[in-house]
């Protein structure tokens, strides 16, 4: 069920919504916990054991660590759960991708499981995990199952985040606090959210699968097929993201920021302190400073770094070119921490940005293409190296058409519009006006949205298949 279709808009959540404000008080996380299961049945049927299992791992793992702190079976509880989630991840992820592999190499035919990716499973595996390794570090265990269960299936953030902490929510599992201010700001959220992922993604998506699959390439096409991905992804997770955090807060969670615009950036390290924050954030905690961070000699330091990148790369999807997108970015952050960072530090700002989006631009490239010839192809289009024209009749079409969107689609990814409002909010007149001006704004952009939804059939998100 998508947050961005009609089932979800104008039935699922009003019901949900009802249901959970009906509820006394004491059984509002019974009522979160029912529909979030609800809401992972209606789009995976009995694939909801997967969920109910990780569930059951973590909670027994989390208590036996609490109850033996100390002793052996603490390890042997935290191994455990570890190793139960992740074979879950890696059969149902990466089963036919390794049995590919095996084939090419060994010159096998070893049949392929062809099983589907269960929604949400990369996610809600590491909000076990990063629970489990929080306990063992010293956090108190939850001792309620209903109330752990409806931590990990909550349906704002269970199919595609941001992957939320257990200590970041734990306070508010137990004794948040509902008010009209918070309800009204999450719906605010959610609406911007979703016209972000409707009104720009579903769009730019459009534009770039027909640059990329046009039949009068050019080099201009390769271009826009590229820059348009970009910012597809960016507004597509992001869009996402906003969801789940107005979701959460209408029921009275405050989850993190997943994304503070990456695409201002000015070096690579910036950029992932900006970019898809809750991802980077758990390889950190729960791969990076186990490995001994960057408090080991410098040749294991950079064994980190790239171990974390392959797998960051790996976690992204079962292909060679996302682990080649990871590795990309565990070259560039060497480099730059070991070499460059110092003198590009010193370069003017605008320099650095141009620096920056050039190589995140590129790593687009190996992130969107999955073939490796087609890659290699697209590359050479993008820099005229095939028997190709700069531009076509085709390509400038497009170009004139989308001009106003991806224009819109830029200014839209930088904080200029947020810092337009805030200081339009300082004004006291202007202020006492949003009172009545920001709930109609929310309300035409939602009516805008929906009559958008109901004409389209183009209506995917990108980070389910991850």
């Amino acid at each position: 069920m998508l947050f961005s279709g009609i089932p979800f808009l104008y039935y699922f959540f009003p019901v949900a919504l009802a249901l959970y404000f009906a509820a006394p008080r004491k059984l509002r996380n019974i009522a979160l916990l029912i529909t979030s299961l609800i809401f992972y049945y209606y789009g995976e049927q009995n694939r909801v054991i997967l969920l109910l299992a990780s569930v059951a791992v973590g909670y027994v793992a989390g208590r036996i660590i609490d109850k033996y702190r100390g002793t052996s079976k603490t390890k042997l509880a935290l191994g455990m759960a570890i190793a139960l989630n992740l074979l879950m991840l890696g059969f149902f992820k990466y089963a036919d991708f390794f049995i590919s592999n095996i084939n090419a190499l060994l010159n096998t035919n070893i049949p392929l499981l062809r099983i589907s990716l269960p929604l949400g499973i990369s996610f809600f595996v590491f909000q076990t995990i990063s629970y489990v390794v929080d306990v063992y570090r010293g956090l108190p265990a939850g001792k309620n199952p209903a109330e752990f269960a409806m931590y990990v299936s909550m349906f704002p953030q269970l199919v595609a985040g941001p992957i939320v902490r257990y200590n970041t929510v734990a306070e508010a599992i137990k004794n948040r606090v509902h008010s009209f201010d918070d309800f009204a700001k999450g719906v605010g959220r959610f609406v911007v959210g979703l016209a972000k992922k409707v009104l720009i993604a579903n769009a730019l998506g459009e534009l770039s699968a027909t640059m990329l699959t046009t039949g009068e390439p050019s080099v201009l096409s390769h271009w826009l097929a590229i820059f348009s991905y970009l910012l597809q992804i960016y507004f597509d997770f992001s869009g996402y993201s906003d969801m789940a955090i107005g979701l959460g807060r209408m029921f009275g969670f405050h989850f993190d920021e997943n994304f503070n615009y990456p695409f201002i950036a000015d070096s690579v390290s910036d950029f992932w302190r900006r970019w898809h924050i809750s991802m980077g954030t758990w390889f950190r905690e729960y791969l990076y400073i186990p490995l001994g961070g960057n408090r080991v000699s410098k040749l294991k330091w950079v064994r980190n770094i790239f171990i974390v990148w392959f797998c960051t790369g790996l976690w992204h999807g079962a292909n060679w070119n996302f682990i080649i997108w990871g590795l990309y970015f565990g070259i560039l952050l060497t480099v730059e921490k070991l070499f460059t960072g110092k003198y590009v530090s010193k370069a003017p700002k605008f320099i650095r940005h141009i620096y920056t989006m050039t190589l995140v631009f590129f790593s687009f490239v190996i992130f969107y293409i999955e073939s490796l010839p087609d890659m290699w192809t697209h590359l050479k289009g993008m820099f005229g190296a095939l028997s190709i024209p700069a531009f076509n009749f085709e390509s400038l079409y497009y170009l004139r058409s989308y001009s106003l969107l991806l224009i819109a689609a830029c200014i839209g990814s930088t904080p200029l519009l947020k810092n337009l409002v805030n200081r339009l909010k300082t004004k006291v007149n202007i202020n006492n006006s949003m009172i009545v001006l920001e709930p109609v704004f929310y309300a035409v952009l939602m009516l805008v949205t929906t009559g958008y939804l109901v004409d389209s059939s183009f209506n995917p998100f990108l980070y389910f298949r991850f």
